[in-house]
């Protein structure tokens, strides 16, 4: 996937402005910046929710807004910020809505759709769930039912709102450990919006830092995490570290504004 200039606008106001990279394959590339920088909205610009107005995205070259939505659901699935579903589906049930970009009208799962939704359930282990209702889960498990789903459309991309918004610490561990994996056992390519930074410190391969309507800054996270940037953007003082067990994160030592 490419992105090349890509603007957006509400009601006349920017914002988002030539906004340009590319999604490598088999990467976790993570799309950071505060609450209300334009992070949701270049996300739904990448699968065709909403339409730019300047610029394209390009998918294997070909620009999103000349293909069907059912042609970019077969390469592009996506686990939106709440995994809240009020109806009483089974987690097998939701997990074989993956396959609809695939089926022909009126046609229920072939064997081969079924093999594949039992394969996303192996993978994001909840074999053993899946005769149980979405909505007796608690939020973590219906975490991996979404991905579980997302992983059925056999996607070469997934996109990923604020994965571990409302989980608890050591679920959103999980979480990011299981997407991590299957992006290295999968080749799988995944895009991560978030304002968490130690976590996208910890998961991502680069970073796209989102600041003033622009891409601010691009990079591996230690090129992008850097005091100066997270002055700028955040308004903290923080510092990127490896941490005793040699994973990358950032300690965080509080607001610019309550410095003495």
């Amino acid at each position: 996937m490419e992105v090349r200039d890509l603007s957006y606008r509400y009601d006349e106001k920017d914002v988002l402005r030539k906004v340009s990279f590319e999604l490598r394959p088999g990467e976790v590339l993570g799309i950071l910046g505060p609450n209300g920088c334009g992070k949701t909205t270049l996300l739904k610009n990448l699968n065709r929710n909403l339409t730019p107005h300047g610029g394209c995205v390009l998918l294997d070259g070909s620009d999103i807004e000349e293909m069907t939505k059912k042609d970019i659901a077969r390469r592009v699935a996506s686990v939106p910020q709440s995994n809240e579903i009020r109806f009483a589906f089974t987690v097998r049930e939701i997990v074989e809505m993956g396959r609809m970009p695939f089926q022909e009208s009126f046609r229920g799962n072939s064997s081969a759709d079924e093999s594949i939704v039992d394969e996303a359930l192996r993978k994001t282990g909840i074999e053993g769930m899946a005769s149980r209702y979405i909505n007796t889960m608690s939020g973590g498990e219906r975490q991996r039912v979404i991905i579980a789903r997302a992983l059925a459309q056999t996607p070469s991309i997934i996109l990923m709102d604020e994965p571990t918004l409302h989980l608890d610490i050591s679920m959103q561990f999980d979480v990011l450990d299981l997407v991590h994996s299957l992006s290295r056992s999968e080749g799988l390519s995944v895009v991560i919006v978030s304002h968490d930074l130690p976590m996208v410190a910890r998961y991502c391969d680069r970073i796209i830092l989102i600041h003033g309507k622009e891409v601010y800054a691009t990079g591996t996270p230690m090129e992008v995490l850097t005091p100066d940037n997270m002055r700028v953007v955040f308004d903290i003082d923080a510092r990127f570290e490896i941490d005793e067990n040699g994973r990358p994160t950032v300690r965080l030592f509080g607001s610019c504004r309550n410095r003495n």
